[in-house]
């Protein structure tokens, strides 16, 4: 059993320019959780404000498998 899976990750808006090479097939440990994947971006929850896994908003905690699609969004402002 390979001991990592791979991630197709997408960075947006003002989070965009720390997206990694190769990131629509990012390597991450197999069992990895989101937030596991912000520290190796090395982000925290606050930066990272909204994340889809598969166009479903996830908590921090959720297990990622092999082929999920990953969407992060910075906080947005308005006014």
């Amino acid at each position: 059993m390979d001991d990592f899976i791979h991630i197709d990750l997408k960075l947006f808006a003002t989070l965009a320019d720390k997206t990694p090479p190769e990131a629509d097939r990012f390597p991450v440990p197999r069992g990895s959780t989101v937030g596991q994947v912000l520290e190796k971006l090395g982000m925290t929850p606050e930066t990272a404000k909204l994340i889809f896994v598969n166009g479903v908003r996830q908590p921090l905690d959720y297990r990622l498998h092999d082929g999920d699609r990953v969407g992060i969004f910075p906080p947005i402002g308005g006014g």
